[in-house]
């Protein structure tokens, strides 16, 4: 399974194979979303032969399965998701965004595919097993959390997915899924399920601005896309550099420095930043110089996604949001309607 997935370097030029990706709406998407899937969004986007074969869903469905006491919140972030994607260039016309909470049938294909899927299975599903211990559920797991590896098939199938953009600790939700996939096919003698590729970013997780962990909206240590200039300014002068590094003169450490993480990823001349890293090293560099690089860098990254996202109407992604979940469920009521014939529960004609 490790071996066999897309990579980021891979030409997808004129493909005409089903993409599917999304969010969970917990919050607004920061830098770390922004490096690790959204670029090779627009990239998908820019590469596809044809339009509406990218799906990108607002998972609150599964958002709710750990925050099903605050439903509200939930709500809220899914416009604020939305007005993130449509600000850094993703184009309804060429990507269909739909909220998956308003795509019944994908719950429908859920439960017929949990009688596919142990107990044990999902207890032995490393994300799952990581997640529990993050969330730290203990023995208080909720039932809708613990078979969100099923949920997700019923995601990816509901659209013939063929390729999914994930990060690698998601590896073994794609390797359920096909299990889910096979097995389905197998027993109702049918191909009318996919299976489906995942799409590796190359990319690190980026780390959080105090350096601890990776950047979370949960944890708020991120720089957010919709953050103004005045908290990306604050956000980029309080990161954590070298703490040995007292005065101008003093050589610097470049391991464990957030700042040229962050210049790293996202300044796009690198055979500056190695000059500057060679500078720092030897001495000579203050680390309000690297910041101020750092902000103009992110500025010049954020201040047209901001611009673009100040000018976006509640009215505007409501329909967007409406006309993409309506294509969504087209292509989803098909799947359904196939799965449903090969398991001989088409009673009506």
């Amino acid at each position: 399974m490790q071996n066999n997935y897309f990579n980021c370097e891979l030409n997808l030029k004129n493909s005409s194979k089903i993409v599917l990706t999304g969010d969970r709406p917990t919050g607004p998407l920061h830098l770390g979303h922004y490096i690790g899937s959204l670029t090779n969004r627009l990239k998908l986007q820019d590469s596809i032969s044809e339009p509406n074969i990218i799906y990108i869903m607002i998972a609150d469905t599964q958002a709710l399965t750990d925050n099903f006491t605050t439903p509200q919140k939930i709500v809220d972030n899914v416009y604020e998701v939305a007005k993130d994607y449509i600000s850094i260039g993703i184009n309804p016309e060429l990507s269909t965004i739909f909220i998956q909470s308003q795509v019944s049938e994908i719950s429908e294909l859920c439960m017929y595919y949990m009688n596919l899927v142990t107990i044990g299975r999902l207890e032995r599903n490393p994300t799952v097993k990581n997640e529990i211990i993050q969330k730290k559920f203990n023995e208080s797991v909720p039932a809708g959390f613990f078979c969100y590896p099923i949920s997700q098939a019923a995601d990816i199938t509901a659209f013939k997915g063929e390729i999914i953009p994930v990060g690698e600790d998601q590896l073994p939700i794609i390797e359920q899924t096909n299990e889910i996939i096979r097995k389905f096919n197998r027993i109702y003698n049918t191909n009318c399920l996919v299976e489906c590729t995942p799409y590796i970013s190359k990319t690190p997780r980026l780390i959080g601005i105090n350096g601890k962990a990776k950047a979370s909206k949960s944890l708020n240590n991120a720089i957010f896309l919709n953050d103004n200039s005045e908290i990306v300014y604050k956000k980029v002068y309080s990161m954590y550099t070298d703490p040995d590094h007292l005065k101008i003169g003093d050589s610097g450490k470049i391991e464990g420095n957030v700042v040229f993480t962050y210049l790293d990823a996202f300044h796009q001349n690198q055979e500056e930043i190695q000059e500057l890293k060679k500078h720092y090293q030897r001495g000579g560099l203050g680390d309000t110089t690297i910041k101020s690089i750092l902000y103009k860098t992110l500025e010049s990254i954020l201040g047209p996604i901001r611009e673009k996202r100040n000018n976006i109407n509640n009215q505007e992604i409501k329909e967007i949001l409406f006309y993409g979940t309506q294509k969504a469920r087209l292509k989803a009521r098909q799947t359904l309607n196939e799965v449903i014939e090969a398991m001989g529960l088409k009673y009506f004609s």
